[in-house]
């Protein structure tokens, strides 16, 4: 089973699509072209792997274009043999005089729900705040999420850059506001910091789910308080080794995570940057780090307990996966 909980809109724009978006917006094409432009040479650390993230902005320039990268992430997905899409997406990034954030937000939704209604395949957004936007600026995404709560709009992040801006607090009112919608609400964390700043995600953000934290097996003491917990961790392996949170994909601490009985699911996050999708993920959990199929099978129920999806949603992909396993 595919369930993506940990994927960016920003790091899923076809590189076709790019091109024919940047015409349209007057944009000249990278020398290198726009797959080059996009795609990663090699592991490096976060900030030079959000650069490349962010080369996809410009074209994001119009509703039309917001719609249709939203429509065929969706697509794609389906595609691949995807069961279930979160797309995280931080509508602040792409506001001007022109358009608000709720009508970035709606174009978006519309272009997911129009691509779930063709495929067959559920999907939800996911709104990010920014690390390097001020309190104010992520305090209006949160009421945005609020306001969309339900109406194609489940969860509220927390992403950007970990390393330079590593504080947890300024961001407490804005998760107030998603929490009190009724929204999931998720955290990137312990991707570049420490153990503890996934701790603190939790214990100050109320998040129960936590983005990478790849760096919480340093700490023993924060390992098993995340086991105890029931906090669940959204592993991308890939990513991880390209934002340099691990030396190479089989020293990821995903086994180690397990095996403290650390629930986790897994995310491709930026797959047109890193070249790798969730299926190929999946194999990495298999060929690389040990994963057997009972661990697969749990995995795939935990998966489905932490989506941010609705009660029949989570019936449908239950009874899906009771199918497949041939188990309740």
């Amino acid at each position: 089973m595919l369930v993506d909980l940990h994927s960016h809109l920003e790091g899923r724009v076809r590189p076709d699509t790019a091109s024919e978006l940047a015409r349209a917006a007057g944009l000249p094409d990278p020398p290198e072209g726009w797959d080059a432009a996009l795609r990663l040479d090699g592991p490096g650390d976060l900030t030079v792997y959000l650069q490349k993230v962010a080369a996809s902005y410009p074209l994001f320039a119009r509703l039309e274009a917001i719609e249709r990268i939203a429509r065929e992430a969706v697509e794609d997905a389906a595609a691949a043999g995807g069961d279930y899409l979160e797309l995280r997406f931080g509508p602040a990034t792409h506001v001007d005089r022109d358009r608000d954030a709720r009508e970035v937000v709606r174009a978006a939704v519309r272009g997911m729900r129009d691509a779930s209604r063709s495929t067959g395949m559920p999907s939800g957004l996911v709104i990010a705040a920014l690390r390097h936007h001020d309190a104010a600026t992520n305090d209006e995404m949160a009421r945005v999420a609020a306001q969309l709560a339900g109406d194609g709009v489940v969860g509220f992040d927390l992403a950007g850059d970990e390393l330079l801006f590593p504080r947890l607090e300024p961001y407490r009112s804005s998760f107030a506001i998603a929490r009190a919608a009724g929204l999931g609400l998720t955290c990137h964390a312990a991707e570049a910091a420490g153990a503890r700043a996934a701790r603190q995600a939790v214990e100050l953000l109320g998040a129960a789910r936590i983005g990478h934290g790849a760096h919480i097996v340093d700490d023993p003491e924060v390992l098993t308080w995340a086991a105890d917990a029931g906090v669940v961790v959204e592993i991308c392996p890939t990513s991880n080794r390209y934002t340099g949170a691990i030396a190479e994909l089989a020293a990821h601490p995903a086994p180690r995570f397990r095996d403290a009985g650390v629930r986790t699911v897994l995310g491709d996050d930026n797959p047109v940057q890193t070249g790798a999708d969730l299926a190929h993920e999946r194999t990495v959990l298999v060929e690389v780090l040990g994963w057997t199929p009972d661990a697969l099978r749990a995995l795939d129920r935990t998966s489905i307990d932490a989506a941010f999806l609705s009660d029949s949603e989570r019936r449908e992909l239950l009874d899906r996966l009771a199918a497949e396993t041939g188990s309740p």
